[in-house]
């Protein structure tokens, strides 16, 4: 059985659809960093650059999620 790693409610995609109509296309990406740092952020893609340290952890109405790897292997059991 594969884990489901990324979900969000009705309110979240239509926050994300008003976002992704103003600053489209968008990516979601979670840091390895404390405090603020790790929070999840929405981007406009090409605002940031996915490195190879990055797990996608699935998608959002066709955007990807990503995770440093740091942070997903301190996570990822949950």
């Amino acid at each position: 059985m594969e884990t489901l790693r990324v979900r969000a409610t009705d309110k979240a995609f239509e926050l994300t659809w008003q976002l992704h109509q103003l600053h489209e296309p968008l990516m979601f990406h979670q840091s390895g960093g404390s405090c603020d740092g790790s929070q999840p952020m929405c981007i406009a893609e090409g605002d940031f650059i996915i490195g190879n340290r990055d797990v996608c952890l699935g998608v959002i109405k066709s955007r990807e999620f990503y995770m440093g790897r740091d942070q997903f292997e301190y996570w990822k059991h949950t």
